[in-house]
């Protein structure tokens, strides 16, 4: 078996540029463009039990978290997965994203109208700055 160990990957046409072949070999895509850019896995208080490129969570109130980027997204037009636990008594809205911070709110199942407070986990994918 082969290894190779390196620091730092740079594209050859341009640093950014790191193309990465299917598996079957038919299709290709940046290598960069499929790395998440953020994740955050946060208490039913927004504080962060394990996070990368999030600087800080805030409790807006009940069910209402908004996370900070430690390095900003190029804009607001990015992916959020969310999810949180105990999954069967509530769900998520992804109400706000801006270029620095992303806001979700965790609702009651049963009625989609009551704020649960809940822990939470959440993946970013899309462009940084």
């Amino acid at each position: 078996m082969s290894e190779i160990k390196v620091d730092n990957l740079t594209g050859k046409t341009s640093a950014g540029d790191i193309t990465v072949t299917s598996e079957g070999g038919a299709a290709t895509m940046q290598l960069q463009q499929g790395l998440a850019k953020a994740w955050v896995q946060g208490t039913s208080a927004a504080v962060l039990s394990d996070s990368h490129n999030i600087a800080s969570g805030t409790d807006n109130g009940t069910g209402d978290y908004t996370y900070a980027f430690t390095s900003n997204m190029q804009n607001a037009n990015y992916g959020i997965t969310t999810g949180v636990l105990y999954a069967s008594l509530s769900t998520f809205d992804s109400a706000e994203t801006a270029t620095g911070s992303f806001n979700i709110r965790c609702i009651a199942r049963f009625d989609s109208l009551t704020a649960s407070d809940n822990p939470n986990a959440s993946t970013i994918h899309g462009d940084l700055a």
